[in-house]
């Protein structure tokens, strides 16, 4: 087993963003070209049941996951892609982990306020302890490496701190200290209609966010509504993005889909107005994202062969989760 572990996964709670692609799918395409690491990527279906939920779309929304993971560039045969699920390591080792998690840690996570909000006490457990679920995602596989956007460093504290307490009750240097891996300058992309959001895929409004199953024409149609402001020209450094979030976001998603510099970006849009920008950026996002688009089309249309590819590239994962799991129960003294 390699040395360096990379680990990272999505919920299949709905449809994958533009967002989601440039922070995360697309740096983990890069990540799996590294010939000294091995990369695990999860579908994390036990998170997306954490809040309501409908039963008879979560089995085809995985499938969803997997597909634009594929058609986003992650090669199965080069990475693992697996469903949280199908191994049950993962919820064993969280188990065990609960045990040496504290609850004033957990009270204070930032995300469970926000998802809980004024409905605390009547949240579900699962709510209020999925942060120790994920904590046992990463340790399972003693990941060394996490692709994380900055929403998620606090979760990813918490699993060094339970790393670390494992490793000290039991006096035994068994989990690793996990790595934070925050790539790009598009690690955090915002909404079309609010640059101070991040762009989400729970947000209500659909014109919010490019879906990655959306069609050039529907791609084009949500960049022209999307807000930018009364200013009559775009700016050409940074001090001119001061106090304009909408167009620092255009920006910076032109400039990852292109694969340019923000430098780049000014030079070629200084003193243009907004149609200019628009259109240009129009233009680079459908190129960049109808391939995958029809990639997902296509997978998405041959359910069983997604759901081959899912089995076979789980062994890995399942292998490596059901050793460390083992090898807990060993040094926390269970019978057997």
């Amino acid at each position: 087993m390699s040395n360096k572990i990379i680990l990272s996964g999505m919920q299949p709670s709905s449809h994958l963003t533009l967002g989601n692609y440039l922070g995360a799918l697309k740096n983990w395409v890069s990540l799996q070209d590294d010939q000294d690491a091995q990369s695990l990527y999860m579908i994390a279906d036990l998170h997306a049941v954490t809040q309501n939920y409908d039963p008879k779309v979560l089995a085809n929304a995985t499938r969803e996951i997997a597909a634009a993971y594929i058609a986003g560039g992650v090669d199965p045969k080069r990475a693992s892609i697996f469903v949280q699920s199908q191994i049950p390591a993962h919820s064993e080792l969280m188990w065990l982990l609960s045990t040496m998690s504290q609850m004033g840690k957990l009270e204070r996570m930032t995300q469970f306020k926000d998802k809980a909000g004024k409905n605390a006490e009547r949240a579900g457990l699962g709510l209020f302890a999925y942060p120790v679920l994920m904590a046992a995602d990463i340790l399972v596989y003693r990941a060394t490496h996490v692709p994380v956007g900055e929403d998620q460093k606090q979760h990813l504290e918490l699993s060094r701190e339970i790393a670390s307490t494992f490793n000290t009750r039991y006096d035994a240097e068994f989990f690793p200290q996990p790595e934070p891996v925050i790539m790009g300058d598009a690690t955090r992309v915002m909404s079309l209609q609010d640059g101070t959001k991040k762009m989400s895929k729970s947000d209500p409004s659909d014109k919010s966010r490019i879906n990655l199953t959306d069609d050039a024409d529907t791609i084009a149609r949500k960049i022209k509504k999307a807000k930018t402001d009364a200013a009559p020209e775009l700016p050409g450094d940074v001090a001119g993005l001061e106090g304009r979030p909408e167009i620092k976001n255009l920006y910076t998603i032109y400039a990852a889909l292109k694969g340019v510099s923000m430098d780049t970006v000014f030079a070629e849009f200084a003193g243009k107005g907004n149609a200019a920008l628009k259109g240009a950026l129009t233009e680079v996002a459908v190129e960049h994202l109808s391939p995958i688009t029809q990639r997902m089309a296509d997978l998405m249309a041959d359910p069983a062969g997604i759901d081959a590819i899912l089995r076979d590239s789980s062994d890995t994962a399942a292998e490596i989760a059901e050793k460390t799991v083992v090898k807990a129960r060993e040094i926390m003294g269970f019978w057997g």
